[in-house]
């Protein structure tokens, strides 16, 4: 980890660390976007024959392994799980499912003036793809995360896709009772899940996380087919004065051991506790070689003059994970996609189960959008009904708008419902 401090010969330096990691982004998606524009492309020209293409090529699907799991596979996953681990995926399945009830917007209406009523309903959406990565580690909480609020919003069809699902992915499914399970992954899963092929029907939106090719995929139909967001890798961030080194290393090498390209980033104001979290870190590190890459790339300890810095610092980055550490902090805090209070709350928790959703957004965005929600799987269809009185008292003035932007039809519209149809 890089150590950085933001006063006296190292300002300069520190500024320019700042506005880089506040740069950070996108980029590398363009580097695979040629190979994903050829695979995209494919898929949806020629459908199941380039899926199938695709998915023995990258996904190694072959011999007696069909494109969709049958639900007998998911079931016999599950049981064949160990019952610990049952009842964890169980809690955990709960926890995520009475947040996201939390969550779910009401349908409502008001009168806004006599004779007007306006309000709101509340729709699902018709389909869903949840993405679930299956490279480095299998991620049963993935599936967890994306399909419970799509299952709470009332989402009638929803599929999941993995390449190479490891069983406590498929058993998940089945605790889930999902039925449309495809082993795809990549750039060919997103098309597919996007534009459709002779077994795989399209989505009306594609949720979940994936590596550089899915990201770039999701980004090429994102036009043709709702996207949740373009996930990057991994993010924490520590914002800390009084916790403890152990603490904070250990949260610090949980999240790099993700990717080794996960920012691990940890600022007080403090720099004795900067220097003993960055030894904890090396030593946490030591036999764990994702993380310890990632905190030799990307760990960065910044050590600022005062707590404003810290925490104008900490809403610039604006991280994926955030900890903080008291409940006061939560008044500063701007910027983030989730955010974890006290010592007690390490960031894996928050992974699992919690209950809040662990897709969060990276690379900046948490300055504009929070993370996965039951929101991203409804829609909110605006109502207005009019009586004759409304009419009066509101279209004149809207009359007057109409006209001062040119559209004589729309003017006419309302006069005509007052019965003071222009002359033509």
């Amino acid at each position: 980890m890089k150590l950085i401090h933001t006063t006296g010969r190292n300002a300069r330096a520190a500024e320019k660390t700042l506005a880089a990691l506040q740069r950070r982004g996108g980029a590398a998606l363009e580097s695979v976007m040629p190979a994903v524009k050829r695979i995209v492309t494919d898929v949806r020209r020629h459908g199941d024959r380039a899926l199938l293409r695709y998915a023995k090529k990258f996904d190694g699907l072959a011999g007696s392994k069909a494109l969709r799991v049958r639900p007998e596979e998911m079931a016999a996953a599950w049981t064949a799980l160990d019952p610990a681990l049952r009842d964890a995926l169980t809690t955990a399945a709960e926890q995520i499912r009475s947040f996201a009830r939390r969550q779910m917007p009401e349908s409502w209406k008001m009168p806004a003036l006599d004779g007007l009523v306006t309000g709101q309903l509340v729709r699902p959406l018709g389909s869903v793809g949840c993405y679930v990565p299956s490279g480095r580690h299998p991620l049963p909480s993935t599936l967890l995360m994306t399909a419970i609020p799509a299952q709470v919003a009332g989402v009638k069809r929803i599929v999941a896709a993995s390449p190479k699902p490891a069983p406590e992915t498929l058993a998940a499914a089945h605790l889930l009772e999902i039925r449309e399970f495809y082993r795809v992954g990549g750039a060919q899963a997103i098309a597919a899940l996007a534009y459709g092929t002779e077994s795989v029907p399209r989505v009306d939106k594609i949720v979940g996380p994936g590596n550089l090719y899915v990201t770039a995929a999701k980004k090429l139909v994102a036009f043709d087919c709702a996207i949740d967001m373009l996930a990057g890798p991994t993010e924490i961030v520590v914002t800390s004065d009084r916790g403890r080194a152990a603490d904070i290393a250990s949260d610090l090498v949980a999240q790099a051991e993700h990717d080794p390209e996960a920012l691990a980033i940890f600022v007080t104001t403090r720099g004795e506790l900067a220097r003993a979290v960055m030894a904890e870190a090396r030593e946490r590190s030591r036999n764990n070689p994702v993380a310890r890459q990632a905190l030799r790339r990307n760990g960065v300890v910044l050590v600022a003059q005062n707590t404003e810095e810290a925490q104008e610092m900490t809403n610039r980055l604006a991280p994926e994970h955030l900890t903080v550490d008291a409940a006061s902090d939560l008044d500063w805090v701007q910027n983030a996609g989730s955010v974890f209070v006290g010592r007690w709350s390490a960031q894996p928790l928050g992974d699992y189960i919690s209950g809040p959703n662990h897709t969060l957004p990276t690379g900046g965005m948490a300055g504009v959008r929070g993370g996965l929600s039951v929101m991203d799987f409804v829609k909110l269809i605006t109502v207005q009904e009019y009586a004759e009185q409304a009419i009066r008292a509101l279209g004149p003035k809207a009359e007057l708008l109409a006209e001062a932007e040119g559209l004589r039809g729309h003017a006419e519209a309302i006069r005509e419902r007052l019965g003071r149809r222009s002359a033509r």
